[in-house]
């Protein structure tokens, strides 16, 4: 066996045998690190393509491109709502005030009402059959078909809480209001000549109006 000593080595390492000590660190710890960095790299980049491709399809982002302006802005705008058929003056309706109560002189007075209001008054007496005593809350307002959104309205802000029917068969236009077991009076003068003037004037609605 021989010893020999590498040239350069400076004499610090002394050789014996037929086997070399190794000159260089190991390098699998250093690969290892390196694979898992790398990886993470990949996974990372994975991620962020699967995002982006869920944001296309679900339309999440946004596109956009020199001149071209797709966004549409949505504003809130007031429109007038179609104006309402002309309705009658108190002074162009006739009523017919009926009592389907058990109290007596309770047509003529609320008659009496109506008539200082402005409305022309025509019969005034006691319910027929078909109501007397089987109207159970503040009154009944009956008139024909044509009065639904012309007379019956206008009469309605009288007493507010009153039942509105029409008859198909009835001629005419004179209205009838039939007092029932829960009249006590009618409405304030104050508070129905505001809901009339809120009948002849209604409020706009306000819309969205969308601009693009």
């Amino acid at each position: 066996m021989s010893m020999l000593t590498p040239p350069g080595m400076g004499g610090k390492y002394r050789i014996t045998g037929d086997k070399y000590p190794r000159m260089r660190p190991h390098r699998r710890r250093g690969r290892l690190v390196g694979v898992v960095v790398g990886c993470g790299a990949v996974l990372g980049v994975a991620g962020w393509g699967t995002v982006q491709l869920i944001d296309v399809f679900s339309g999440g982002g946004e596109a956009s491109a020199a001149g071209s302006g797709t966004a549409c802005s949505v504003r809130s705008g007031a429109t007038a709502t179609a104006s309402p058929a002309a309705l009658p003056r108190p002074a162009q309706i006739t009523v017919n005030v009926f009592n389907a109560t058990t109290r007596s002189g309770l047509a003529k007075t609320t008659a009496d009402e109506l008539k200082k209001r402005g409305f022309v008054i025509g019969e005034v007496g006691n319910a027929g059959k078909e109501y007397d005593k089987k109207v159970a809350g503040t009154g009944v307002l009956l008139g024909p078909a044509s009065s639904l959104n012309t007379s019956l309205p206008v009469l309605a802000t009288q007493l507010t809480t009153a039942e509105r029917r029409t008859d198909a068969a009835r001629t005419g236009t004179a209205i009838d209001l039939i007092l029932g077991n829960g009249f006590k009076a009618l409405t304030g003068q104050a508070q129905a000549a505001q809901a009339l003037t809120a009948l002849a004037s209604p409020q706009p609605t306000a819309t969205p109006d969308k601009h693009c």
